[in-house]
């Protein structure tokens, strides 16, 4: 009867770690949820700083192109 009272306490203790891991990760998701609910959202404010200033269609060339067409046409 020894080696079954030894089992059952190491299924216990099994038991009672897998309970706290569980209450643990509980706990950390908790924390992770209220911290997003207090962060600003990313979109607002002034928006992502790579696209900053870029406005929607064709885009002006960035070797200048354009100035150069301008030249040849006007002599």
């Amino acid at each position: 009867m020894a080696n079954r009272t030894k089992v059952t306490q190491q299924k216990r203790a099994r038991e009672r770690a897998k309970q706290e891991r569980q209450q643990e990760k509980t706990r950390r998701r908790e924390e992770a949820k209220t911290r997003k609910a207090n962060e600003p959202h990313q979109l607002t404010g002034d928006g992502d700083p790579d696209i900053a200033g870029i406005i929607p269609g064709p885009q002006p060339s960035p070797w200048g192109d354009d100035d150069v067409i301008d030249e040849e046409v006007e002599k």
